[in-house]
């Protein structure tokens, strides 16, 4: 039997315990027995390496599930038992976030000296139904930051270059010592750039960066849709110190149509017929993306009968075939008619059955498939 404590017992919290719930009691576990605040104390040391230990495991789902499984016999190979405090999972992310620190032991979130990447972009651009079928080449103007023409980006004014900082030497960070933590911040003199400008760029007033409108041609592909987004490379803000640029990402919104609804590639419309279209069946010309195409409308049309145009929709982006066109026809009852017209529908009726419920039986079944 294992002589190793219960995880869950260590870290004081129940198995249901959530990842914030684990997270805070580590932290104050691991404050209190933390070695640099009990020098010399070997109980609070073993204490430590044993919440640490417990910490490692629950913290990972893969780990966690074996070890609510099978016990300590699960997990022994990955528990990092003994590791000492150099593997001690998130010390560092942990009280981080506790006190605010974002380079708490000179973590990895300071502002260092050294090259930058420039931030991505994003644009925004709207197109119309048709372009986003047809696909486009247009130009866009970006205002982005560059680099300074004058000083290349040091900041420096023409003749001169940037000194090392005397603050933190040239690292961007200072360190002092705050109770028993070791505290680096960035460096308030060069603001972590490691370099002091004395005399600026009259260009960009020692930034290194100036803000210019960049015209670019872009290449929408057939068949984007909003929300549909194109990643132009290196076409960001200029980097700072000699870093990359950032990446431009374009946003596609496609307009509302005024005739057809949009539904993945296939595209769906209404369209009007007669009343003498649909009884005695007729050929109409109905609108598509691609201009007019002939529709065949059979005799005995009804309001809501759904026609397909195959290939007529929108097509799939990257090329991968097409989507089909649906017509719903609607039948439109005159509300006005000339005394010839009402003569015929009126010899009309007389031919009709005077129940027209009774001449098709299956009308109850018709209704009772439409409202289920």
């Amino acid at each position: 039997m294992s002589s190793k404590r219960d995880y869950y017992e260590v870290l004081g919290v129940g198995k249901s315990a959530t990842e914030q719930e684990l997270k805070q009691a580590y932290r104050k576990m691991a404050i209190q027995y933390h070695p640099d605040k009990n020098p010399g104390n070997h109980e609070a040391e073993e204490k430590f390496k044993e919440i640490n230990e417990a910490y490692q495991v629950l913290s990972s789902p893969d780990l966690r599930a074996r070890y609510d499984s099978y016990g300590h016999a699960g997990v022994s190979a990955g528990a990092g038992a003994g590791a000492g405090f150099s593997g001690f999972a998130g010390f560092e992310d942990i009280l981080g976030d506790l006190f605010g620190f974002g380079d708490l032991f000179g973590g990895r979130s300071g502002r260092r000296a050294g090259p930058r990447r420039g931030s991505d972009l994003r644009y925004d651009i709207e197109i119309t139904l048709e372009e986003a079928a047809q696909g486009i080449k247009t130009k866009i103007r970006v205002p982005r930051l560059e680099i300074c023409d004058l000083c290349r980006g040091t900041g420096a004014a023409e003749g001169t270059s940037p000194t090392t900082c005397a603050t933190c030497q040239g690292r961007g960070q200072v360190t002092r010592q705050q109770g028993f933590f070791s505290v680096s911040r960035t460096c308030s003199t060069c603001r972590g750039t490691g370099k002091v400008i004395r005399d600026v760029c009259r260009g960009c007033r020692g930034e290194g960066r100036v803000e210019r409108e960049k015209t670019l041609e872009i290449k929408i592909p057939a068949g984007v849709d909003t929300g549909s987004r194109l990643r132009m490379t290196g076409e960001g803000e200029a980097g700072e110190l000699g870093g990359p640029r950032g990446d431009l990402y374009v946003m596609i919104h496609v307009k509302d149509h005024e005739i057809f609804e949009r539904r993945d590639v296939n595209l769906y419309t209404a369209y009007n017929i007669s009343f003498t279209q649909a009884a005695l069946g007729s050929e109409v010309i109905v609108p598509t993306l691609d201009g007019e195409e002939s529709l065949k409308i059979p005799e005995g049309t009804q309001t809501g009968s759904i026609f397909r145009l195959k290939s007529k929709g929108m097509p799939a982006l990257g090329g991968r075939g097409r989507g089909d066109l649906f017509v719903a026809v609607n039948v439109v009852t005159p509300t006005k008619l000339n005394r010839e017209q009402k003569r015929l529908l009126e010899e009309l009726a007389k031919l009709e059955p005077a129940n027209p419920n009774e001449a098709d039986k299956g009308i109850f079944n018709k209704v009772k498939d439409i409202f289920g």
